[in-house]
């Protein structure tokens, strides 16, 4: 495939939604692009730039990586730099670049978890990997249990203020750790802005405190995973296709595709071709449903792939009857009951 010097879409921000982020300033696409999955070093290069330049042309200005995002780990942002410096550059200011550190990154004490040493090597590491002055979102990825959640957020507080981000977030915090950073995050000056944290039909215990946290204190959300790592789509009904990601993920197995699983499925997807859409739409919808989340992340393997998400705003919003119509099936915890 050969590529034309990209001109975006004049387009592109005709039909897309774009929703404020909590109590900032900051408004984010209903859905953004997740580059956990299709984007490392073992990946299409053309398929990737593609799914790219697809997002920007469709509205998608918020693009989400990790500092361990591959494989291997720190492929996928280098790959999302090389593209950028390519095809995005020209738009920068009308794009979000997230990242993210708290995983295992690099040997020794100092390359996972949430101390300042780590976070802040990590933030440099990553913007020499993308090329870029500065991520617009930097996240401590998970909280660390051995270090204070005021010394990952003073880290987090100094990222912002050096320049070198120009948000915090949070991943993978409980509620009540989640309103702790809240409060510290507010004393330093550097509220924070989202909490991004995994949300769909299958894994629902955000409901529990940590989306009614978030709620009252007027922090921005955005779930990875609504698709519950694709069972919440059609591709399983009718057993598991050659190379899919049941046969090879090693966060996703065929024992997970129980009975209870199928039937619960397959009554959601009867619900969604009854709205004309796919079962993913659906389900894209529902964790967007009301205000409680900002923003859905999505994987995409292919600019179709990204297209049919995207695609999933277009439908009329979800009514009273056909989420309590959805809820007897949308049960907690079914994706992992293998």
């Amino acid at each position: 495939m050969t590529h034309d010097p990209f001109v975006a879409d004049d387009t592109r921000y005709d039909t897309m939604q774009y929703r404020r982020c909590g109590r900032s300033g900051l408004r984010l696409p209903g859905v953004s692009l997740g580059l956990w999955h299709n984007f490392g070093g073992a990946n299409d290069t053309d398929t990737m730039r593609d799914t790219i330049r697809t997002a920007f042309d469709l509205g998608v200005t918020h693009y989400d990586l990790a500092n361990n995002y591959g494989p291997p780990p720190g492929s996928a942002e280098e790959n999302f730099g090389r593209i950028f410096a390519q095809d995005l550059a020209p738009y920068r200011d009308e794009i979000i670049v997230s990242t993210k550190a708290g995983y295992y990154m690099w040997p020794g004490p100092y390359g996972e978890w949430g101390s300042r040493k780590t976070l802040l090597s990590s933030l440099d590491q990553s913007l020499q990997r993308l090329g870029l002055d500065y991520v617009d979102i930097y996240y401590h990825h998970r909280p660390d249990p051995d270090t204070p959640i005021e010394e990952s957020m003073m880290a987090l507080d100094q990222a912002v203020r050096s320049g070198k981000a120009l948000y915090a977030g949070i991943s993978n915090y409980g509620a009540e750790d989640t309103r702790t950073a809240i409060g510290i995050l507010r004393e330093l000056g550097t509220p924070l802005l989202i909490h991004q944290f995994s949300y769909s039909m299958y894994e629902r215990s955000p409901e529990d405190a940590l989306i009614g946290a978030l709620e009252e204190e007027s922090v921005g959300s955005i779930v990875f995973s609504p698709l519950a790592q694709g069972l919440l789509t059609d591709r399983y009904l009718q057993g598991v296709p050659e190379g899919s990601r049941v046969t090879h993920s090693q966060f996703l197995q065929e024992k997970q595709l129980t009975e209870t699983y199928l039937e619960r499925t397959r009554a959601l997807n009867d619900i969604a071709q009854g709205r004309g859409q796919t079962l993913a739409q659906l389900a894209i919808q529902w964790v967007l449903r009301g205000d409680h989340v900002t923003s859905a992340l999505v994987g995409a393997s292919s600019a179709r792939q990204l297209r049919d998400s995207v695609a999933s705003l277009d439908f009329p919003a979800l009514t009273d009857e056909e989420i309590a119509a959805i809820e007897p099936h949308a049960v907690h915890g079914t994706h992992h009951s293998g």
